[in-house]
């Protein structure tokens, strides 16, 4: 080093300093500088909040090599940092912190290392004093990059004059050597090159090279915003002489067509992507030279107008929250707790992440559970427009896609339809009975609904009526549907299921009076003065008058008794009428539903299952007469494939347990079984009756009594394992109301008893079993 540098240097203050560490991300900071930084990562808050709580409030900063890496360790830093203090703390909604740091001095680090989940380093600080002395040499090298500040200012994104004058004022090269890389350099490597330059008079050489490099850079992309900029002049100078064009065209009477002109209006002021206004002009343009009366301008203004009335961009503003979408949904719904939940989940993400795309749900469940009607309170639990689109009976592709508009009728499909109703683009869409669409030589539309209900796809849907790219992705669709029979697997595999099990009484007491009187009441012009009701009438109606797993045909009898009620009042002049449990009757005439009751003493050869239909539970007995024959097995009831594939293997499996209960082993050839299911004409299939038939095919041919107040469901094995079935809340529910008191289910069902209606748990007695000799053991009395 020559006298002049050594003049030159400033004095250098050192010290060695044990601290917490941050790493920063594509940040560099400088000493003398604030810097502001957001602390999100759970090592960096953890580094924070121990420095935050010490006397000094002092840290390490230190930049990382690579910006990608999310959990950095040591060798992922750079050796050189700064010595902040802290100087402000913001808490952010996120909860990260927000904080402006103040560097102090340079930190050379030495060693570092990991505990309690944040980083603390020993690094050895350098400290500039602002006491130097000057030389030709240091004073060029100010001035060269003053000099560039000038030339950069008018170009760069962030720098500008105020900062410039500031950056003149500074007579410290050092300070100035990293004023100017803080406040002018972009790439953060660059940064760091200037920090881990001791001197000053390093620091002001490469931060010249640096200045040179991004000075070239932002030249070109000043350069590139500038031809950008002509562009657009351009296009506004191209509307302007548009609209002289106009003027000149009116005075001179020669004034473009007005419908022309409006629908030129419209597309300027609804402003809409740039594929679709191109494609609007594009159309408006074949109008313009269309002759008056020709079929293809009706086409073009009904595609025109279509376009219009679609909602681009428009959604609905929402700001739901758990408690208001829990507060309407109850209000509006009893019980369907699976639905409610799902739907909260929903909005619980929604109030972390506005930006989630929704996603497609499907709601199974027997008629009259209140899918759709769910759907509805969905609608209004997010604050969102609701629309509906009926698919029962669609047999047409068009339908969904809409047809080409070069055929005449043409119009877009139901989805489009929809979103133009509901005149947002984020509307709540309910596709009712996704079950029972068809298909015939028109095409699938279950096939054109796999686009619609792809998140990966839904976001460039294309109606063929409309020909430009629609985003779905902001609607929320629930499909309502009452089986999985109808529904393709690849359709299927595209939505959430959700099952809606059948109404317990207790449900369709509440329904009934929270929601079903009270609308009632108000179409038929009634009070709840006038009409009364009590809840011992409420539940004899229910349990005598009603079979259904919803509350339709419960509501259809509440009007009936409204009805005539009106009617008496009218008649009698009476002020008001009470129905009671004694006066039913007189009002909806003998009990409709008589239920299914077990047998007065143990029968032989009689059994109780319990079956699941669309109407909910039902005890279903099962019959078995054996009589001398040739080995015949007779089966009637209107039984499935299923069913009759279990009563062959009841019959096979008593034949290997014949010996056990006394029973001729030969019996397979001397003996005719007719095992029967009453309620012929109603169609019964499934595997659930298996370990119900073994019982009444043991119990006739060993001649023994069955426990009459025993009912059972289970699926069975040739080796006579009981396997799992479904349906066990609505079989239990039918168990009950029968007057059963046991109930044997199959072990690997007992995780299912949650489900079951509480006040059928607390009056049943359930016993689960693995295998049929378990079964044999509880129901058989002997």
């Amino acid at each position: 080093m020559n006298s002049e540098e050594m003049n030159n240097e400033t004095i250098e203050i050192f010290s060695e300093v044990t601290l917490p560490l941050i790493p920063l991300r594509g940040i560099v900071g400088f000493p003398g500088v604030q810097l502001s930084v957001e602390l999100a990562r759970g090592f960096s808050l953890k580094a924070f909040t121990e420095s935050a709580t010490s006397a000094e409030a002092r840290i390490l900063l230190v930049t990382q090599k690579d910006i990608a890496v999310d959990e950095p360790v040591p060798s992922d830093l750079f050796s050189v940092g700064i010595l902040a203090t802290i100087k402000h703390v913001v808490k952010n909604p996120q909860g990260n912190l927000s904080v402006i740091f103040e560097g102090m001095a340079r930190a050379k680090i030495r060693e570092i290392f990991v505990n309690d989940g944040y980083m603390t380093a020993t690094a050895v600080t350098k400290t500039d004093s602002l006491h130097f002395q000057k030389s030709p040499t240091m004073d060029a090298l100010m001035r060269e990059v003053k000099n560039h500040l000038i030339t950069v200012k008018d170009v760069h994104p962030t720098f500008n004059e105020e900062m410039r004058v500031a950056a003149e004022a500074i007579t410290t090269p050092g300070y100035l050597a990293d004023f100017v890389a803080s406040a002018v350099l972009i790439d953060y490597k660059n940064k760091q090159e200037v920090l881990e330059a001791m001197t000053a008079k390093n620091r002001l050489e490469k931060l010249l090279v640096s200045l040179g490099e991004e000075a070239m850079l932002l030249h070109c992309e000043h350069e590139i915003q500038m031809q950008v900029r002509e562009k657009i002049d351009k296009n506004q100078k191209d509307y302007f002489l548009r609209e002289q064009i106009k003027a000149i065209q009116s005075e001179l009477g020669e004034e473009d067509d007005d419908e022309i002109r409006e629908y030129d209006e419209r597309i300027q002021a609804a402003n809409l992507p740039k594929e679709v206004e191109e494609k609007l002009y594009k159309e408006l343009g074949k109008l313009a030279k269309t002759p008056f009366g020709a079929a293809e301008g009706t086409v073009l203004r009904t595609y025109l107008d279509t376009c219009l009335d679609f909602p681009f961009g428009k959604l609905t503003k929402e700001n739901p929250t758990v408690e208001n979408a829990r507060r309407i949904l109850d209000a509006e719904h009893d019980g369907l707790v699976k639905v409610k939940e799902r739907i909260l989940e929903f909005v619980a993400v929604k109030q972390f992440s506005p930006d989630v795309k929704n996603q497609i749900l499907c709601l199974v469940g027997p008629p009259g559970v209140g899918k759709t009607s769910v759907a509805a309170s969905v609608a209004n639990a997010l604050g969102r427009k609701y629309a509906r689109v009926s698919l029962g009976g669609m047999h047409d592709e068009a339908e969904i896609r809409g047809h080409r508009k070069t055929y005449v009728g043409a119009m877009p499909g139901r989805i489009v339809t929809a979103l133009i109703g509901a005149k947002v683009e984020n509307p709540v869409i309910v596709l009712d009975e996704i079950d029972k669409m068809a298909k015939d030589f028109r095409g699938d539309p279950t096939s054109a609904l796999l686009e619609v209900l792809d998140p990966e796809q839904n976001k460039f849907f294309r109606d063929n009526f409309m020909e430009i790219p629609i985003d779905l992705s902001d609607c929320l669709f629930i499909a309502t549907a009452n089986s999985y029979d109808g529904i393709p697997l690849p359709l299927l595999d595209r939505m959430e299921v959700i099952e809606l099990s059948t109404y317990t009484d207790t449900e369709k007491m509440a329904i009934a009076k929270n929601h079903l009187l009270p609308k009632q009441l108000k179409r038929n012009g009634m009070t709840k003065k006038r009409f009364r009701i009590t809840d011992a009438a409420l539940a004899a109606l229910i349990r005598g008058y009603t079979r259904e797993a919803g509350v339709r045909n419960l509501e259809r009898e509440l009007a009936s008794l409204i009805r005539k009620a009106a009617k008496r009042i009218a008649e009698s002049g009476v002020k008001s009428v009470t129905v009671t449990e004694k006066n039913l009757a007189s009002f909806l005439g003998k009990v409709k539903v008589i239920p299914e009751l077990p047998e007065e003493k143990n029968p032989v050869g009689i059994v109780n299952g319990l079956a699941y239909t669309q109407s909910g539970g039902d005890l279903l007995k099962v019959e078995v007469a054996a009589m001398d024959g040739t080995g015949k097995i007779e089966l009637t009831g209107s039984l499935g494939e299923v069913m009759k594939e279990s009563a062959k293997i009841a019959h096979s499996y008593v034949r290997t347990i014949a010996k056990s209960f006394g029973i001729d082993e030969e019996f397979y050839k001397n003996k005719d079984l007719h095992i029967h299911f009453p309620e012929g004409a109603v169609p019964k299939d499934g595997p659930s009756a298996g370990v119900t038939m073994m019982s009444a095919i043991v119990s006739a041919l060993g001649n023994i009594p069955v426990k009459r107040e025993i009912a059972m469901t289970g699926e069975l094995t040739l080796r006579g394992k009981v396997l799992p079935i479904g349906g066990l809340k609505e079989k239990t529910l039918a168990a009950y109301r029968s007057g059963i008191r046991t109930v044997l289910i199959p072990a690997q069902n007992e995780k299912d008893l949650d489900e079951v209606d509480a006040e059928a748990r607390a009056n049943l007695t359930f016993i689960p079993c693995r295998t049929a000799e378990e079964v044999l053991s509880h129901v058989l009395d002997r």
